[in-house]
C-alpha cells in the first residue's frame, strides 16, 4: 500500500525538536499556509457538492455531516454555525461524530474504528432520500467515516465525500468527492493542523456556496441570519439600512414590523405594502431578495 500523504515525513522535521521555538513556528504557520493552497485545487468539486446541498435544502431535506477525531471537530464548527449565519433550521442540520456525546469531552480514538455505530447513527437520524451527508476523513479510510457514507448512500441520500489523500476508500461511495491534497504534516500524521485548516476551509466554502444559491446572501450581506443576541440584532439593523438606504432609527422600526425577518424588512423599505404582502413576494422568489425587490420595482411601473 501506498504511503498516505497525511502519513509522510515533512521535509522540515528532521531536528525539529532541537530547533528555536522562533524557527519552530515558522515552519509550522508556513506548512498551515501550504495546507491552504491544497484547497485551491478542489474548487469545481467543492462547486458540485454546494449545489447538492443546495437542493436537498430547498426541497426541504437536511443536511448531516459525519466524522470523528479532529474531522469531526471541523464538521462541528460548520455545522454548528449555519442557523445563525445563514438562518437554516437547527431541525435541518445532523452532526454525526464517532463516540457521540462523550467525543466532546474525551475525543477517544476507539469510536473512529465503530462501523456499526456509523450506521446505527444514521439510522438514528433518519437520514433518507430528501437528504445530504458530508463524510470527513483526513486519511480517507477512517471505518466510521465510510460506513456512515455507505449506509446513507443505501438508504438514498446524496453523498459528498472529503479526504486528504486521493484514491480512498470514503470516495468509492460518494456523490462527489472532494480530495484536499495537504502536503505532510510537520508532525507526522498529526491532521489536526494542515489537513484539518483544509477541511476548515473547504467546509466553510461549502456551505456558504450553498447558502447564496438559496439566497441567504445578498451583496455579502447576510440576510437570513437568525438576530438572536444583541450583536446579530445591531447586525440585522445595519444590514437593512446598508440595503435599503434608510437610516438606522428606520431600519430598526421595519425590522420590528416584520417581526425580526431582515429580508422582509427591506421589502418594507422598498414599497411592499405591509409585511404579509413581502413574505408572499418572498415566496414567489424562492425567498432571495435581489428578484423579490426587482418584483416591487416593477410593479412601481405598471
Amino acid at each position: 500500500m501506498a504511503e498516505k500523504r497525511t502519513e509522510a515525513h515533512h521535509q522540515n522535521a528532521e531536528g525539529l525538536d532541537i530547533q528555536a521555538p522562533d524557527a519552530i513556528l515558522s515552519f509550522l504557520a508556513d506548512a498551515q499556509i501550504e495546507a491552504a493552497k491544497a484547497v485551491r485545487g478542489a474548487i469545481p468539486a467543492i462547486a458540485a457538492a454546494s449545489e447538492i446541498v443546495a437542493e436537498r435544502l430547498k426541497d426541504g431535506g437536511r443536511l448531516a455531516y459525519a466524522a470523528a477525531g479532529s474531522s469531526g471537530l471541523m464538521a462541528l464548527a460548520d455545522a454548528l454555525e449555519l442557523p445563525g449565519t445563514f438562518g437554516i433550521g437547527r431541525d435541518r442540520i445532523a452532526i454525526l461524530i464517532a463516540g457521540g456525546d462523550e467525543a466532546f469531552r474525551t475525543l477517544a480514538g476507539g469510536p473512529e474504528d465503530d462501523t456499526d455505530e456509523a450506521s446505527a447513527a444514521v439510522a438514528a437520524a433518519g437520514i433518507g432520500e430528501r437528504d445530504c451527508l458530508i463524510a470527513i476523513s483526513a486519511s480517507g479510510s477512517t471505518p466510521y467515516a465510510v460506513a456512515a457514507l455507505e449506509h446513507a448512500r443505501s438508504r438514498g441520500a446524496a453523498t459528498i465525500a472529503i479526504a486528504n489523500n486521493r484514491d480512498v476508500p470514503l470516495f468509492r461511495s460518494a456523490d462527489v468527492a472532494i480530495v484536499l491534497e495537504t502536503p505532510p504534516e510537520l508532525i507526522a500524521g498529526s491532521t489536526r493542523m494542515g489537513a484539518g485548516t483544509a477541511q476548515k476551509i473547504a467546509l466553510n466554502m461549502l456551505s456558504t456556496l450553498a447558502a447564496i444559491h438559496l439566497g441567504h446572501v445578498h451583496d455579502g450581506y447576510m440576510v437570513n441570519l437568525t438576530a438572536d443576541n444583541i450583536k446579530l440584532r445591531d447586525r440585522a439593523i445595519r444590514i437593512v439600512a446598508a440595503i435599503s438606504g434608510r437610516g438606522r432609527d428606520d431600519a430598526a422600526r421595519l425590522l420590528e414590523q416584520s417581526g425580526g425577518v431582515v429580508k422582509t424588512a427591506i421589502l418594507l423599505a422598498a414599497g411592499a405594502a405591509n409585511a404579509d404582502t413581502a413574505e408572499k413576494i418572498l415566496e414567489g422568489t424562492g425567498r432571495k431578495l435581489r428578484p423579490a425587490l426587482s418584483a416591487i420595482e416593477g410593479s412601481k411601473g405598471r
